[in-house]
């Protein structure tokens, strides 16, 4: 039976403050299937994924294994995909994959793993997909499948248009799956088209399915999953026909169900003023009216009748709703010096303040804040931009090759080869280097210069002196690998130590709330930990910690503390920073299906805030930047 709040999800679902704990409990639900098999002297059978959504739980396995003596010995696995064409000892073969994330930390048998051969020639392909099939069938099936869900709704890589009755095949990959994946290959251009996946059918005959997804970046492909019609264009939604499936998320990936976004539409709500303000927004938008000019009907007629009731007439939630979001509208992101700060969002003193931006990479400090940056530098705030990590696996290795010839070509005129000679064994290096083999420490320390250079020529626009530039290179990034990083004690003494150093009275970072494994949520969460961790009566006590969104989307009208209006001019410069980092210019996906470049997006993004205002009833501004406060 569903409860009240879940009467539009057609999959049941369960949402953990966190992924960890998320994993942990499935972990050992595969843990009492593993043992319950093995006292019947029968095998297990699980159907695996890759990516970075199921490596907590391959851990949390691990973990199992060897700290409570869990044997796999009798666990047959199948895993849902690989790329093809891709030999098995690619850096980004899910083969590999496995194998480093899980298979060589446990003590299941070789011959009991199973991965859909991406090495195979094209003229082998359907008779291996058919013998993998046969062989999930001699294995009795699967127990249990483990999914995540890719940005189109894809399961396995069955991409929009897969079918009901789909089978193991090949299959060509979307554009924006490859462009997911483009970190990973250093370029789309080295993302194979192709990969070899499970079918929905194949999917679907499990005995259990859970599929798990974290982060925000999720929660809207989430609910078209969970709430919308079975379609092939999300080939998730399938799942709603199986009788053993559930999905598992964070706070963040089901932050768009009906049940959080739209709580007054599921049943009784506590009418807090955040969700009095969502839900008027929400009512602007739905009737295409300023907030000033909503009336009575209206919230009766879009199931509101409830805060109507509670705080009506409509006039008066709607001056106050105004009153709110207009008061988060500032120029002054520092806080205005003599002046009254009661309905201001940053305080007036102390003035001049220190300012701490702490840039998860090089360029999330102009892309997300450059107008606000250069606001606090103007107006007289002393601003320290601190980079966490160098962004050296984010640089193709073309953008490489051109900075180590031209490097080459300075050590040869200059006779500095001898001396150093970076430039020439870092193009010896590329020449040679097999496809998909790691970079070496000479080429990440070349794409590390590029980024620096990229950066410190941004924030010179900006008005940012070099000498309060700062570059951590946190431990984390540096050793670890694209969506498979996890942070340790040194990474958070270095972000202590450079605030302690600082001691601001803000501190600008990510909000993001996107896959905990990636770069950004890793670096938000440490800037958080280093500031909870701070004795509470220094400098931390004054200290307001500002959030940016930190994704290709902004954050809602509603959940907006401080909102920075950008001039024109303002917005000019922003851009021109911006294209300072010319080893991220990449063409990405953005509205229209249209392609858009980094600065075209913060644009779009930008202006898209300022008509959301505007439509709201406020002023109209060029562009605004946004963020909400975090302590």
């Amino acid at each position: 039976m569903k409860s009240e709040k879940e009467q539009f999800e057609k999959i049941p679902t369960r949402i953990y403050p966190s992924a960890d704990q998320a994993c942990a409990e499935l972990a050992a639900e595969m843990a009492d299937l593993i043992r319950r098999r093995a006292g019947e002297n029968r095998r297990a059978v699980f159907g695996l994924a890759t990516g970075s959504t199921p490596v907590r739980l391959y851990r949390e396995l691990i973990r199992l294994h060897r700290e409570e003596g869990l044997s796999f010995a009798n666990v047959v696995t199948f895993n849902l995909d690989e790329y093809h064409p891709i030999e098995p000892d690619h850096s980004q073969s899910y083969h590999r994959f496995m194998r480093e994330q899980l298979f060589d930390h446990i003590d299941i048998p070789d011959d009991h793993i199973h991965i859909p051969p991406g090495a195979i020639e094209r003229t082998k392909v359907f008779q291996a997909c058919a013998a993998y099939e046969e062989a999930i069938r001699e294995a009795g099936g699967i127990d249990l499948q483990i999914l995540g869900i890719g940005r189109t709704g894809h399961i396995g890589f069955n991409e929009p248009g897969s079918g009901r009755d789909s089978r193991t095949r090949l299959v060509t990959l979307d554009r924006l799956t490859r462009q997911d994946a483009e970190k990973d290959f250093l370029g789309e251009a080295n993302v194979p088209r192709y990969a070899i996946t499970m079918g929905v059918a194949t999917i679907l005959e499990a005995r259990a399915v859970v599929l798990m997804a974290w982060g925000e970046g999720k929660a809207a492909i989430v609910r078209r999953a969970v709430e919308g019609e079975i379609s092939e264009a999300v080939s998730a939604s399938f799942l709603q026909e199986h009788r053993n499936a559930r999905f598992l998320l964070d706070d963040s990936a089901a932050a768009d169900l009906t049940q959080r976004k739209l709580p007054w539409r599921v049943g009784p709500c506590d009418w807090t003023p955040a969700l009095s303000r969502r839900a008027v927004v929400w009512l602007s938008d739905r009737v295409g009216k300023p907030v000033l000019k909503l009336v009575d009907e209206e919230y009766n007629e879009h199931g509101m009748g409830e805060l109507l009731t509670e705080e009506g007439p409509a006039y008066n939630i709607n001056i106050r709703v105004f009153n709110q979001i207009q008061h988060t509208i500032t120029g002054w992101p520092g806080g205005k010096p003599n002046a009254d700060d009661s309905h201001r969002p940053e305080r007036a003193t102390p003035h001049p303040k220190r300012v701490a931006v702490l840039s998860p990479e090089p360029h999330d400090d102009v892309c997300f804040l450059g107008g606000t940056l250069n606001r606090l530098v103007r107006q007289g705030h002393e601003v320290h931009v601190v980079y966490l990590t160098s962004g050296n696996l984010a640089v193709a290795d073309e953008e490489a090759r051109k900075y180590a010839a031209f490097l080459a070509d300075v050590e040869a005129s200059t006779g500095d080869g001898g001396a150093s000679g970076l430039g020439r064994i870092v193009l010896d290096q590329l020449a040679a280097r097999r496809p998909g083999a790691p970079d070496t420490p000479e080429i990440r320390r070349i794409k590390s210069l590029i980024r620096r250079e990229e950066a410190r020529s941004a924030c010179r626009i900006c008005g940012v002196p070099e000498g309060q530039l700062r570059f951590l290179d946190l431990p984390f990034y540096e050793n670890g690998r694209l969506r498979q990083f996890f942070a340790g004690p040194e990474d958070l003494d270095r972000v202590r130590e450079v605030l302690e150093a600082i001691r601001p009275h803000q501190v600008y970072t990510a909000g993001d709330l996107s896959d905990p494994a990636s770069s950004r949520r890793i670096c938000a969460d440490l800037v958080r930990r280093a500031l909870d961790e701070s004795p509470a009566d220094g400098w931390v006590r004054d200290c307001y910690l500002w959030l940016y969104r930190g994704s290709d989307q902004e954050w809602a009208t509603d959940e907006i503390d401080m909102a920075v209006p950008l001039s024109p001019d303002e917005l000019s410069l922003k851009i021109l920073a911006i294209y300072q980092h010319q080893s991220q210019k990449r063409q990405l996906p953005g509205r229209e299906d249209r392609l858009r470049e980094a600065w075209q997006q913060a644009e779009a993004r930008n202006r898209a805030l300022a008509l959301a205002y505007d439509r709201l009833g406020l002023a109209e501004y060029e562009a605004i930047e946004a963020f909400r406060r975090g302590r």
